[in-house]
This record gives structure tokens, sequence and C-alpha cells, in this order.
């Protein structure tokens, strides 16, 4: 009981920033209440993806409209977020605050104006490409060009406006390249370490240590895909294989520049859709379409105990649930 306690008190005082969760990506109710899954467990803040580059630009708009009417419908519990001040205030009121991401700058539709468009609908930070090439930079999973002069004019306009650029799913070059000109933090909001477990999605150790350099965050993704396999050659979700990539980065950087972002998908029969249909996107040899073991929200008090069990200090504890997270967004939101 006593290590239940703590736990509840460490939550409780911490903001708990998770920054990456997936909701369908559709005009649709159906798993929106599933959002107080996140409160219930002691979230304070969620970031809810709105779009891929393989959406159009209308869908990301519709998704959006969608989800903010749905927030305001349910003012007693979840609350949009605007500004650091309306973080504390979620805190403050056990409601859930909500912000947005995009994954992959294409949905730009090479517009500069986009950036502030998406960032004034609560958009706080995007990913430079997703898995392949776009006219910003190169993806993970393709031979990567670098950043473009355009990436470097988005990047620009990204400073200007307040919007954090993000760089899990880009290829590694590109992700250097943006590191060296952005001013200001430069985020992976949900990728793990690849010395750990040596998968494209995952990035080394000499972008890692670039990030916290940035006063960035690497968000640990809680996929199995991304984590690992166990002794039995099976993709492996335990806390004990989260962990690993947890220590890893800690290690070379220390808690300053680690965070949450275990990018859980509620509707896993449209992700396993996505997969189908964009083979490009999601090659079969990497382990798609089959769908992943996830973190999912109820987990949290657990990590907490795992962190607790290997001497984690309280301090360095809050700061990995989401005290990095908003250091970031007060270092960079507009």
């Amino acid at each position: 009981m006593e290590i239940e306690s703590s736990i509840r008190q460490i939550v409780n005082q911490a903001t708990v920033w998770e920054n990456h969760a997936c909701m369908p990506l559709r005009a649709d109710d159906s798993f929106l209440p599933q959002l107080e899954r996140y409160r219930q467990s002691g979230y304070t803040i969620v970031s809810l993806n709105v779009g891929m580059d393989l959406n159009s630009i209308q869908e990301v708009f519709s998704t959006l409209a969608h989800f903010r009417n749905w927030v305001k419908r349910h003012p007693d519990r979840f609350l949009l977020i605007n500004d650091v001040e309306e973080v504390k205030l979620a805190k403050a009121e056990g409601r859930l605050g909500i912000v947005f991401d995009l994954e992959g700058a294409a949905l730009l539709g090479g517009q500069l104006s986009m950036v502030q468009m998406y960032y004034e609908l609560g958009v706080r930070w995007m990913l430079i490409a997703y898995n392949r090439n776009n006219d910003v930079g190169g993806g993970c999973l393709d031979d990567d060009p670098g950043l473009t002069d355009f990436g470097r004019d988005v990047l620009d306009e990204m400073k200007h406006v307040g919007m954090v650029p993000c760089c899990s799913h880009t290829g590694w070059r590109t992700a250097r390249e943006v590191i060296d000109h952005f001013e200001g933090p430069v985020i992976f909001s949900h990728s793990n370490a690849y010395a750990v477990y040596g998968q494209p999605r995952n990035i080394p150790d000499d972008l890692i240590v670039a990030c916290a350099q940035t006063g960035g965050v690497v968000g640990l993704n809680g996929l199995g895909r991304f984590i690992g396999k166990d002794e039995h050659g099976n993709l492996d979700n335990r806390n004990e294989a989260l962990f690993r990539h947890l220590e890893h980065m800690i290690h070379l950087v220390g808690p300053d520049h680690v965070g949450i972002g275990f990018d859980y998908v509620f509707d896993v029969d449209e992700l396993v859709a996505h997969y189908k249909a964009r083979p490009d996107l999601f090659p079969p040899a990497r382990g798609y379409p089959a769908p992943t073991p996830m973190v999912e929200p109820e987990r949290l008090p657990s990590i907490v105990k795992m962190m607790l069990d290997n001497g984690y200090p309280v301090d360095a504890i809050g700061k990995i649930l989401g005290g990095n997270h908003l250091r970031v967004a007060q270092a960079a939101w507009k």
C-alpha cells in the first residue's frame, strides 16, 4: 500500500503529458469517449494525431474540426489547450488538456501559410516526414536526400509561429539537418533507441544527444514493433523491455530530455487498413500489416513503479512523465 500511495502522489503532483496518441482519423465520436481513460489514469495533457502524409488536407481539417467540437462539448472533463497557462489550468481543475499534432509536412500542401493556420487550430508539433520522402525532407524508410530548401523555409515559419519540429519517422540525415538549422527545441515525439533495438524507426545515439542539445525531448514509443523482442523472438511491450530504452537514453542525456510518446492506437482495425492500403509507407518486410502490442494509458502506474524500483528520484520521474514536454512548450509556444 505504501508504494501505491507513493505512485499516486507522484502522478497527482506531476504534469503527465502523453505527446502522441492516435484516435481514428475521421469525424466519428465512437472512440473519443475513451480519452477519459487518460484522465482516469492521471494524465494532464494528450496530443492527438490529426493526420499523416497519407491523408488529404481536407481529411485533416475534417478531423480537426470534429475533435475540437467534441472536446468543447465536454468541458467538464476536457479542455482545448492554447497556451502554457491553460496546461496549468487543466492540471488544477482535473481536466484532460488536448493539443494536436501532424505526422508529416506534406500536409502543408507546399503552402507556408498553412503552418500558422494549423497552429491556430491547436497543432503544437509537426513531423518533417512520415516514413517516405516529401517536399520538406526525407523519411526513415526511404533514400533520404536531406532537408530541402522549402523545408528550411518551413522550419523558419514553425519557429515564427511557435510550432515544434518533430523528427520521428524522419530520415536520419534530414533529422541532423533539421537540428543544425532550427533555433530552438527539436523533438522526437515517439522514437526509441536504435542501439537497444535496431529498427529504422528508432534513432541512433548521436541524434538522441543532438536532440538534447537543442533542449528537446525524445518520447518513449510504446509500440512493441519498436521496443524489441523477448527471449522467444516475440514482439514485447512489457515494462522491462521499455525500460531498456529509457535507461539507455538516461545514460546518454540524463532525465531532462526523455518523455512519453507511447503512440497508443485506439482503432486497431483502422490502423491495419492503413497498413494494407499503403505498403510503400508500411512495408511488409518490416512486420506490417500485422498489429503490434501497445502501451495502454492504464499502464502509467506500473511505469512509475518501474522507475521507483530502479532508484529514480521523484523529481526525475516528474520530468520524464511530462515536465520535460512542458519545458519545451514554455520555450517554443507563442
